[in-house]
C-alpha cells in the first residue's frame, strides 16, 4: 500500500495544506525559525531553480554537505523536484576525527559520481580538497538567493518506482554503502509506520536532534513529517550534545508527541540534566519515545523512566524499534498488535554466553542478563535468524538476524560486490545477532564486534555500559575488544575507556579496582587491562558513537605492546 494513495514524496508535500506548520528549527531560547509547507515548498522549488542551472537532470546524483537545518532539508527536495537522486553527508565538526572524516568523504563522493556536490558558504575550506568531485561541479547553497522563482521546472517524469533518494547506512567514515531507494518502497515504509503509531498529522508532533544523513533523521523526523503533513522540532545534533538538556525543554515547549533515539539517550539525558532542573519540564505529551539504532538496554530505558516519571512521562510511551537504511527504515515496532510495550526478561547468564541462547530465568537468578525486545514485526517484513552452520535457528537461539520485505532495498549504489555477500536468496543479512521469541525480537548486538573468549561469547556493550556506569567514566566512551594472548591460546577482554576529567587519571589504579570488581560482578567475566584516557581520546564516528575499529587501531598504535602480542591485527 502507498502512503495515503501518494505516488512519489513530491506528489506527498505538494497535497500538504500550505498553511499548515512544518519545520521549527530551534536554535536556543532566542533564536529559531518555523516554516510552514507553502513557505517549504516555495525554498525548495528556488533550490530547484538553481540547481537546473547546473544542469541537474533525472537520475542526476546530489551531494548536500551542509548544516542540520531548513536550508538542507529545502536542497534535498529541490532535487527530487528535479527527479534526481540526493543524499546528505555529514557536515564537518570538531568531534569528528579529521583524518577519519577526509578518507571517507573522499570515498563516498568518488563512489556516486555526483553532478552537483552543494555545500554552505562556511564549508571548511580545508576539507574542499577531500570532495572527490570528477565532473561534478561545486555548488554553494546561499546562491540560491539569486535562483528566478518564476522559472518553469520541467516535468521529471518521476513516477513511484523511480529513486528518491540516497542514505548510507554506515555514514561517510564507515563503508561507503549508499542505499538506493525508490518512492514506492519509502512510501511503502512510512504506511507501515503510520499504521503501526496510529500518527495523526493533525495532532502529532515529532522532536529530532537526529542527523539528516542517518536513516532514523532521515526516514522518522524528516520524510516521515513530510508525507503524513505533520510538524517536527528539530535541532542539530552537536547543539543538542553539548546542551542535552534542551530535548526537555523541547518536548515541554512544543509538546511533541514522537522521538526516534538511539539508546545511550536515555541515560545521557538525565545524566547530564541537574535533578534540580527536572520539575521545569513536562514529559506528559509524549506518547512513543523509541529506542532505535542501537541495542536496548534494560538499565537505560530505567533510568529514563525512574528520573521523568515525575515529570509526566507515561511507562507505555517508551517504546523500541530494529532499523536500518537498507530496509528504509523499521523492520519492527513495539506496542503493536495488542501489546503495551517492548517485552523485557532476564535470560540464564551461563546459557546466554556458552550456548548462544537465550533461556528465560527469574529475575533474581545469578548472572541473569536482561534483554529488552526490539518489538513485533511490521506487516510486509520477514525475518530469519542464522546459525553460523547455516541452519535457521529455533526460538531463543541467538544467531545473525536475515530480513525479506516489501520495502528492502535492491543493492548498495555502485559497489555490486558488497550487495552480492549482503543480499542471498533475497534475504538481506544484517550483521546483527539476535534471536525471535514469543514473536518478539531480541538484538543482542553486532556479528563482528562479539568477542570470544575461553569459548564463551561475550558482547562488548555488556562490559561497555558497566564500565561507563561509574562516575569516573564518560558516558558511552568505553570500548571493549577483545586481544590474543598466544600464551593462553584464546583472546582476553582489554578496555579503553574516557574519564571525565583528565586530572582523575590520577587516581586511575583505584579506578581500575573498581571497575574490574564491577564487571565481574556483573558481567561475569575477568578484563585483562583497562586503559584510562583522556577525554576526546576515543576515536568518534559522524554519529558522534565510539568508532570500534579505529578505537583498536589508535590504541594498538600507542601501545606496540599489543601489537606484537597481535600479529594479525
Amino acid at each position: 500500500m502507498i502512503a495515503a494513495g501518494f505516488r512519489t514524496l513530491i506528489d506527498a508535500l505538494n497535497a500538504a495544506p500550505a498553511q499548515r506548520e512544518f519545520i521549527t528549527s530551534w536554535i536556543d531560547e532566542d533564536e529559531r525559525e518555523t516554516v510552514n509547507f507553502g513557505e517549504f515548498r516555495r525554498r525548495a522549488r528556488q533550490q530547484a531553480v538553481l540547481l537546473r542551472q547546473y544542469d541537474v537532470a533525472v537520475g542526476d546524483r546530489v551531494v548536500i554537505i551542509m548544516p542540520q537545518g531548513i536550508p538542507a532539508m529545502t536542497v534535498f527536495v529541490g532535487a527530487m523536484m528535479l527527479g534526481a537522486v540526493p543524499t546528505f553527508l555529514a557536515y564537518p565538526n570538531f568531534k569528528v576525527e579529521p583524518a577519519k572524516y577526509r578518507s571517507g568523504l573522499a570515498g563516498v563522493t568518488s563512489n556516486l559520481s555526483a553532478c552537483v556536490v552543494v555545500i554552505d558558504e562556511h564549508f571548511p575550506d580545508e576539507m574542499l580538497g577531500h570532495v572527490t568531485l570528477g565532473e561534478a561541479e561545486l555548488v554553494r547553497a546561499t546562491d540560491a538567493a539569486t535562483a528566478e522563482a518564476g522559472v518553469e521546472l520541467p516535468d521529471a517524469g518521476t513516477d513511484a518506482t523511480s529513486l528518491a533518494f540516497l542514505q548510507h547506512s554506515a555514514g561517510t567514515t564507515g563503508l561507503q554503502k549508499g542505499v538506493a531507494l525508490s518512492h514506492e518502497a519509502v512510501l511503502r515504509q512510512l504506511q507501515s509506520l503510520v499504521q503501526a503509531l496510529q500518527i495523526d498529522g493533525a495532532a502529532d508532533r515529532v522532536y529530532s536532534w537526529l542527523p539528516l544523513y542517518h536513516d532514523m533523521g532521515l526516514i522518522a523526523c524528516f520524510m516521515l513529517p513530510l508525507v503524513c503533513h505533520m510538524p517536527v522540532v528539530m535541532q542539530s545534533p552537536l547543539d543538542w550534545v553539548m546542551h542535552p538538556e534542551t530535548m526537555l525543554q523541547i518536548i515541554s515547549e512544543y509538546r511533541c508527541t514522537l522521538a526516534w533515539l538511539p539508546n545511550f539517550t536515555f541515560q545521557f539525558v538525565p545524566r547530564r540534566t541537574p535533578r534540580e532542573r527536572w520539575r521545569q519540564y513536562d514529559l506528559s505529551s509524549a506518547r512513543a519515545l523509541i529506542n532505535c539504532s542501537e541495542p536496548v538496554r534494560a538499565a537505560s530505558m530505567d533510568e529514563f523512566y525512574r528520573s521523568f516519571a515525575p515529570i509526566g512521562l507515561k511507562r507505555e510511551a517508551l517504546q523500541s524499534s530494529y532499523a536500518m537504511a537498507e530496509n528504509v527504515f523499521a523492520v519492527t515496532q513495539s506496542g503493536i498488535n495488542g501489546r503495551t510495550g517492548p517485552a523485557h526478561l532476564w535470560a540464564d547468564g551461563r546459557r546466554f554466553r556458552c550456548e548462544h541462547r537465550v533461556d528465560p530465568v527469574a529475575a533474581e537468578t545469578p548472572e541473569a542478563v536482561p534483554l529488552v525486545s526490539s518489538g513485533q514485526l511490521l506487516p510486509g517484513n520477514e525475518v530469519r535468524i542464522l546459525s553460523d552452520s547455516g541452519a535457521t535457528c529455533s526460538d531463543g537461539q541467538v544467531g545473525e538476524i536475515l530480513i525479506r520485505s516489501n520495502c528492502l532495498f535492491d543493492g548498495y549504489y555502485n559497489r555490486p560486490d558488497l550487495t552480492a555477500q549482503a543480499i542471498v536468496d533475497g534475504w538481506y543479512h544484517s550483521g546483527d545477532l539476535g534471536c525471535c521469541l514469543d514473536d518478539e525480537l531480541y538484538v543482542i548486538g553486532r556479528k563482528r564486534d562479539l568477542l570470544i573468549i575461553g569459548g564463551e561469547n561475550i558482547y562488548p556493550q555488556d562490559i561497555e555500559e558497566i564500565a561507563t556506569s561509574h562516575p569516573a567514566i564518560h558516558d558511552g566512551r568505553a570500548v571493549a575488544m577483545g586481544l590474543y594472548n598466544p600464551d593462553l591460546g584464546t583472546e582476553e577482554i582489554v578496555l579503553v575507556a574516557e574519564v571525565e576529567r583528565e586530572e582523575l587519571l590520577q587516581n586511575g589504579a583505584a579506578i581500575e579496582s573498581e571497575m574490574r570488581s564491577q564487571i565481574v560482578a556483573g558481567a561475569g567475566v575477568a578484563v585483562r587491562t583497562i586503559f584510562l584516557k583522556p577525554p576526546k581520546w576515543i576515536v568518534k564516528s559522524t554519529a558522534g558513537k565510539p568508532a570500534r575499529a579505529a578505537t583498536r587501531d589508535k590504541l594498538l598504535r600507542e601501545h606496540p605492546e599489543l601489537q606484537q602480542e597481535n600479529p594479525d591485527s
